[in-house]
């Protein structure tokens, strides 16, 4: 077997793993990002946790039952993305409530990717800088890791010298929908809209 001909068996593979990994990770069910997606099909995003909010009190997927989530993941060390996509979830909950939504029916949640640093206090006092419905969740290592295993979030420790944090992290910026009965309903790409996600609540909160 010829060298040119081994390359293309190979990066066709590669291809194909890349093609199933995507389609596993949203159950079939893949959809334009930026848009909430609902539709045939379930998928495998969300499930059991365990953390503790910015008050410092235990919290499980039980404790929001009956409440729409919006599950933005990051850390209070991030320089744009995280405060960005907060303002933004802000912005769009007044929005959906200046229309008419019911925006009792929705918990956003901010869930640190980074534990070793965000402390319950120091997650406390970073969302007194955005809209007062956004709960922090925070947990050991084990808890966040199966967190973002469960939401099939990707995050990593990016060695920053520059910075006076050390580090920062690298991780997925999209914001999940998850419905009263905890089940994947959809998701939003940090490039979308408040106007945007507010009409997307619009159609899918009831």
């Amino acid at each position: 077997m010829n060298k040119q001909l081994i390359i293309v068996i190979v990066l066709i593979a590669a291809g194909a793993i890349g093609l199933a990994g995507r389609y596993l990770i949203m159950g079939g069910n893949d959809r334009p990002v930026g848009q909430s997606s609902s539709g045939v099909g379930k998928a495998l995003v969300g499930g059991p946790f365990q953390m503790l909010d910015q008050n410092g009190k235990t919290v499980t997927q039980d404790t929001y039952a009956g409440k729409y989530l919006m599950v933005f993941f990051g850390y209070t060390f991030c320089p744009d993305v995280c405060p960005q996509g907060l303002q933004i979830i802000g912005s769009a909950i007044d929005i959906f409530k200046e229309q008419g939504g019911d925006a009792d029916k929705i918990v956003p949640l901010f869930v640190t990717v980074d534990p070793e640093r965000d402390t319950v206090e120091i997650l406390r006092e970073y969302l007194t800088n955005f809209h007062p419905a956004i709960q922090g969740l925070v947990g050991t290592v084990a808890q966040t890791t199966a967190m973002g295993k469960a939401y099939r979030v990707y995050y990593a420790k990016v060695k920053d010298p520059d910075s006076s944090a050390d580090y920062l992290m690298d991780h997925t910026s999209l914001t999940y929908l998850m419905g009263p009965d905890g089940g994947y309903v959809g998701h939003f790409s940090h490039t979308a809209t408040p106007e945007q996600i507010a009409e997307r609540l619009a159609k899918d909160i009831k």
